[in-house]
């Protein structure tokens, strides 16, 4: 006669809010914040603070990759923690918001909904893939990683002033479905953030983007 095996739950051993102690979880929730400063400047019309907004949350996304790579003593819970907050976060930053920059600069034009939900159902997409099967055999992402999409949307948008409003409402919307394509597309491209070299090259961009767009801002 055989019994089955009983399994015990998993013990909780640390409430929800503790993980806010862990240092790369605050880096996530600083992005966090950038993300939804950028989605308030865009619904009031500031697009100058909002890319701002939006090259700070890459940033801080960066960050929390590279200092927790760093840190010792971070458990198994604490690893997977981050992971699951760093990827919720990353729907927002780099599906909602771009898709609220499209709708927004097209006066919320309903036909813009298209390339605005492209975006975040692609990115969305997206990210599963990735949480269920990681990163390939040769440690490449499978498809165009989603932070690229507000690196380069930041800087598409340096180029708005040339164009008429609506012209630059459609090139922002084909852009983004060219991005969303690549997001899901079979590409293999490398992860960046794993670079130190990019890391300063993004620190640089981000220094770049701030003082290109704060100056627009005190300008006008």
């Amino acid at each position: 006669m055989t019994t089955k095996k009983s399994v015990s739950p998993k013990i909780q051993t640390k409430s929800i809010l503790s993980f806010i102690k862990d240092f790369p979880n605050l880096c996530s929730l600083a992005g966090l914040g950038s993300s939804l400063l950028a989605i308030y400047f865009l619904i009031i019309g500031i697009y100058d603070a909002a890319m701002i907004g939006m090259i700070w949350a890459v940033a801080f996304d960066w960050a929390d990759g590279l200092i927790a790579r760093k840190m010792k003593g971070r458990t198994g819970d604490d690893q997977k923690f981050g992971g699951q907050l760093d990827l919720l976060i990353d729907i927002v930053s780099y599906g909602v918001v771009p898709a609220i920059l499209i709708l927004s600069y097209s006066n919320f034009d309903p036909l813009f909904l298209i390339p605005g939900f492209i975006m975040l159902g692609f990115g969305a997409i997206r990210l599963s893939y990735f949480s269920t099967f990681g990163l390939s055999s040769d440690a490449k992402y499978t498809g165009l990683a989603i932070d690229n999409n507000s690196i380069i949307l930041v800087f598409l948008f340096m180029f708005a002033g040339y164009f008429e409003d609506t012209s630059f409402s459609f090139f922002l919307g084909a852009s983004g479905i060219c991005l969303a394509i690549l997001n899901v597309s079979q590409i293999k491209t490398p992860k960046l953030s794993g670079n130190p070299i990019n890391v300063i090259i993004l620190a640089i961009y981000t220094t770049f983007v701030t003082i290109f767009y704060g100056s627009s801002l005190i300008l006008n």
